[in-house]
């Protein structure tokens, strides 16, 4: 799997994500849209493929899904909760070599779980072999797309009265970094809060995946804040802001159906291209992962300005026990052994206050290493309060695929914090850390494939003085796939059966069958 396509939440609160998926291997290639449905964002349901490629040789490339609440298509006389998939085709000759990228559209009544594509499709012709991965939403009266011309640097913005009839609006063009090629634009409104979570504004972002040419490497997604009018968008600066520090978060998508004064929400695919296709996974028959879903807003921050917000969805669907809460004064430290947690995953935070580092020693410090007492296996995280206050993550301690030579080991962000408080929080997975700096104004997103499971977490401060207050807090977290595992502890995905399911019109397709 890779891209999140078609987020989107229906009427009755039920969460729906698409994504690319190769449903006959272990590597991207033949790709379908896979489905799966959620309630609270972290436990899922796999529903059965809902794209197939119309025919050989042309696959369903990335793009999105909206309501047609009015029925502004026609697909859904007398009834409100129609859903619209847009999306790219792309067809390869038989020499492999890349042809037309059309954009079109498929119509469901069933609220998103069978298709049936439109007659008149493609919707935008193309010649071109780099034209992609349409977003839509809705503004005012008409739909708006934003759709990358990849290799021309340029992301298009068109609108439309009925989702079938595309007039371009204006083009956003050559901002930021460019790599080699924009993909998977995502234009969506967006909260701007103070500093304690006040709404102030409502502003826009737009965002734009590279891929290759990221700063570390690989693949990457660059944001603009600004403000749209339903043609134009027009960011608040000429600032680059990468949505990671670290090297696995690529082609976010924002959910469609959020509420204008909610947080956004959205799901990135947590891996780089660099590598994707090679991680050590293929003997458990799976590859890649999504990232955590991540509720965002733009906040005006210290110094730098306009930022994006990522923190973690409410975790209480998933949240278990406290495994370690423990303050100190200055320094100290705390072990949490969480070889008894079946999930082998935890959440964390920690805070930091009363931060005076005129009377820190030389080189103050909050650390915190994952381990394996059985491998020696570690993984290491932590920050340094002086200089230019750097946050590290580094993956070198772990054997697994670290023989790549794309394998980046280490990053590191420049962290600025208030001079009076910090604080970092994050989960880790069997395979995957993502952390939130400095209340999420700086996410990393980082994959590892250990020999042997991390089990251990050692937390330490060094070389923090008297009156600096250190506060963690340590969870473990539940399986969101346990009640779905059989007698062997294996997930089915996506089983789409001969004959036991059809789409909008009966048509019927073959079984295609992946275990998680």
């Amino acid at each position: 799997m890779n891209d999140p396509n078609g987020l989107f939440r229906d009427t009755n609160g039920t969460y729906h994500i698409y994504y690319q998926y190769d449903a006959t291997g272990i590597v991207a290639g033949n790709q379908h849209w896979g489905h799966a449905t959620s309630k609270d964002l972290y436990h899922w349901e796999n529903q059965q493929i809902a794209l197939f490629p119309p025919k050989e040789m042309q696959y369903v490339f990335s793009g999105s899904a909206v309501i047609d609440t009015n029925n502004t298509s026609g697909f859904f006389p007398g009834q409100d909760n129609g859903v619209v998939a847009i999306y790219t085709l792309a067809a390869y000759d038989a020499n492999g070599d890349a042809g037309p990228q059309t954009q079109n559209i498929a119509w469901s009544l069933d609220g998103g779980y069978t298709f049936e594509p439109y007659s008149g499709n493609p919707v935008i012709n193309s010649t071109s072999s780099q034209f992609r991965d349409p977003k839509v939403i809705r503004y005012g009266d008409n739909w708006v797309m934003v759709i990358s011309h990849a290799q021309d640097f340029v992301v298009e913005i068109l609108t439309s009265p009925d989702l079938k009839n595309w007039t371009h609006g204006s083009n956003f063009s050559h901002h930021g970094l460019l790599g080699t090629q924009y993909e998977c634009p995502n234009l969506t409104p967006i909260p701007a809060r103070d500093s304690n979570g006040a709404l102030v504004d409502h502003m826009w972002l737009m965002g734009i995946s590279l891929q290759p040419g990221a700063p570390l490497g690989g693949s990457i997604t660059q944001y603009f804040p600004g403000y749209f009018n339903g043609t134009h968008f027009t960011p608040v600066d000429g600032a680059t802001r990468l949505t990671d520090f670290a090297k696995d978060n690529y082609a976010g998508q924002f959910f469609y159906g959020i509420g204008e004064d909610e947080d956004a929400l959205s799901i990135a695919w947590a891996s780089n291209w660099q590598y994707a296709q090679r991680v050590p996974t293929a003997s458990e028959g799976w590859r890649s992962t999504m990232s955590l879903p991540r509720r965002n807003y733009i906040t005006n921050a210290t110094r730098v300005g306009w930022i994006m917000v990522n923190e973690p969805a409410d975790l209480t669907p998933v949240l278990g026990a406290a495994l370690n809460q423990s303050t100190w004064e200055g320094n100290g430290s705390a072990i949490v052994d969480y070889s008894s947690v079946s999930s082998n995953a935890l959440y964390f935070e920690a805070n930091v206050t009363g931060i005076n580092a005129t009377a820190f020693g030389p080189y103050p410090t909050f650390n915190m290493t994952f381990l394996s007492p059985v491998s020696g296996e570690n993984l290491r995280t932590g920050f340094f309060f002086n200089g230019d206050t750097p946050f590290f993550l580094d993956r070198s301690g772990v054997n697994g695929f670290s023989n790549d030579v794309f394998w980046t080991d280490k990053f590191s962000t420049s962290d600025v914090y208030n001079g009076s408080s910090w604080s970092v929080s994050g989960v880790i997975d069997r395979s995957i850390l993502e952390v939130f700096v400095d209340g999420g104004k700086y996410t990393g997103t980082m994959l590892f494939y250990p020999d042997q499971p991390l089990t251990m977490l050692r937390i330490g401060s060094s070389d923090l003085s008297a009156g600096t207050n250190v506060s963690i807090a340590v969870y473990a977290l539940d399986s969101g796939w346990a009640e779905y595992e059989d007698e062997y502890g294996t997930v089915r995905g996506n089983v789409t059966e001969l004959g036991a399911s059809a789409n909008a019109t009966g048509k019927r397709h073959l079984v295609y069958e992946a275990s998680f």
